[in-house]
């Protein structure tokens, strides 16, 4: 039986953290860009939001997701 506590393993990888980067890099000049009443630069900002995500798929794809072969976890 497995233990339903121990951690899941899920997000730890190159490619969890690349797309999590760039999201909250259009996350956060999106707000910026808001506050600033720039309507445009806040819709470009949720475009480089999609393209955080498109790219976190694509590097999960290509092995450096959890369970791919290019990544190997560390130890806490």
């Amino acid at each position: 039986m497995t233990n339903p506590i121990a951690d899941p393993g899920h997000g730890h990888s190159p490619a969890a953290w690349t797309a999590v980067v760039i999201m909250l890099l259009g996350f956060t000049a999106g707000t910026v860009f808001f506050c600033a009443g720039m309507p445009t630069l806040v819709w470009a900002s949720v475009g480089v939001m999609a393209v955080g995500l498109i790219i976190g798929w694509i590097m999960a794809k290509a092995g450096y997701g959890v369970n791919g072969p290019k990544y190997s976890p560390k130890g806490h």
